[in-house]
């Protein structure tokens, strides 16, 4: 993509979903409509304990998921039970804003969640009470990037859209006007 030009995504944000939002909720200002600020991308690897390796696997399957090198994420707490020192490198993340963040939403929601087996829609019950919204994902082969081939182990991610929206069914207004496929 030519870097001059805008996602699809953003530009039908402009051009239609504002405008809806708009409507739908009675804003009085263009301030005041909701807007995606970032996307989040977590993938914890509890193995990682045990061998370091799998987490440089993870890092570079989610730099190539999301277009943007993966920061290392370590160990907060101490727990004993699962042999876990605090520091210890544990997970993975990348923070996508801009124009990334425009085209991973729209790879997600056109390329990557129809591929998912017996898909119904993403549930509606994940949001956190501030207009945010985190979608669990079970195994990183949906996505385009990933070979299937060298992948040995399936890992889980955590995807979180931060959106401005104060409540959260403005943010599902949001979300699904940006063509997240939500269950009914």
């Amino acid at each position: 993509m030519p870097n001059n030009a805008e996602p699809r995504i953003k530009s039908r944000y402009h051009a239609e979903v504002a405008g809806k939002l708009r409507t739908e909720f009675g804003y009085t200002s263009a301030m005041q409509v909701p807007r995606l600020n970032k996307i989040v991308i977590n993938m914890g690897v509890g193995d990682a304990i045990q061998n370091i390796k799998v987490l440089d696997v993870a890092v570079e399957e989610l730099t190539a998921i999301a277009g943007q090198k993966a920061v290392v994420r370590k160990a907060k707490k101490s727990v004993a039970q699962f042999k876990l020192r605090e520091g210890m490198p544990i997970a993975c993340m990348v923070t996508l804003r801009g124009n990334r963040m425009w085209e991973f939403l729209d790879r997600l929601v056109s390329l990557s969640l129809p591929r998912v087996r017996d898909f119904r829609g993403v549930p509606t019950k994940s949001f956190d009470g501030r207009g945010n919204y985190t979608l669990g994902l079970k195994d990183q082969l949906i996505f385009q990037e990933i070979d299937y081939s060298k992948v040995e182990k399936m890992k889980g991610m955590n995807i979180t859209f931060v959106t401005s929206a104060p409540t959260d069914p403005e943010a599902r207004a949001l979300l699904a006007h940006l063509g997240m496929p939500f269950r009914k």
